[in-house]
């Protein structure tokens, strides 16, 4: 397992050039942390998640609305649409949303946020999982 954490890491970090990784705690499908990763994509980003507990998870987000509160660009909220897996006894795919707050600290460069993730499993059965609020901890590089 911590092999799987290692590899992760170094793919999040020097292969998509995340600009912010750290940890998301919360409920994920019976699974309660997981490794976060932001990634830039113009005034946009890709929002990941792996996620560990009872199963594996894998979440890819895309925020389409990336926007300052307040005019403060220390104070963000997110919105965004993408596409969730679990592996467990069965395979599970779905498609998630997000919308989240989060504030980056001027003089740290760490970054704390809340997020909401509701998502519908679509592939082996159908479901609806409602309840997936987190917490996101996470360093920033630039």
């Amino acid at each position: 397992m911590q092999k799987l954490v290692l590899i992760c890491l170094i793919f999040f970090t020097y292969h998509l050039s995340a600009q912010e990784i750290g940890l998301r705690l919360g409920d994920m499908y019976g699974n309660n942390i997981a490794l976060d990763a932001t990634i830039p994509v113009k005034n946009k980003r890709i929002h990941t998640a792996i996620s560990f507990g009872d199963n594996i998870g894998v979440d890819a987000i895309y925020d389409f609305a990336v926007a300052s509160i307040f005019r403060s660009p220390d104070l963000r909220y997110y919105a965004g649409l993408g596409l969730t897996t679990l592996f467990s006894s069965e395979f599970k795919l779905g498609v998630m949303g997000e919308l989240g707050i989060e504030y980056g600290f001027p003089r740290t460069p760490i970054t704390i946020g809340l997020d909401y993730r509701p998502a519908i499993i679509i592939i082996e059965k159908m479901d609806f999982i409602y309840g997936n609020f987190g917490l996101n901890v996470r360093y920033r590089f630039r």
